[in-house]
């Protein structure tokens, strides 16, 4: 078993088609964890952390894209290539889809799809 499925396989998962799958972390635990450590995460899946309205980086090992999502999951803002050590911020943000740099093409239109 590979590093992230060791961490994320235990989260609620979401089909989102094509292969693609989103991993919830909705509890203070599993939300805290996050992808820091991990070596990297494969371009068919996505972690939604619920809640959240800021994130960090300090401790990851790859760049991310963040998709911002606004209560009704319809996507607000797109940040991509998020280095390692960096935080951001979306205040109207109810959580964030943090994916593999990159993935965001390719998760974005899913998600606002899964949202209506």
């Amino acid at each position: 078993m590979s590093g992230w499925e060791a961490r994320l396989g235990a989260l609620e998962t979401q089909a989102l088609g094509g292969g693609m799958q989103l991993r919830h972390a909705r509890s203070f635990n599993q939300r805290r964890k996050g992808l820091a450590g991990l070596d990297g995460l494969p371009a068919h899946v996505g972690l939604r952390i619920h809640r959240c309205r800021s994130i960090h980086t300090f401790g990851m090992r790859f760049a991310l894209d963040l998709v911002w999502l606004a209560r009704d999951g319809h996507v607000l803002r797109v940040d991509r290539d998020v280095a390692p050590r960096r935080q951001r911020l979306c205040a109207r943000a109810a959580s964030v889809v943090e994916v593999a740099a990159g993935g965001a093409e390719a998760f974005t239109p899913r998600l606002s799809a899964a949202a209506t």
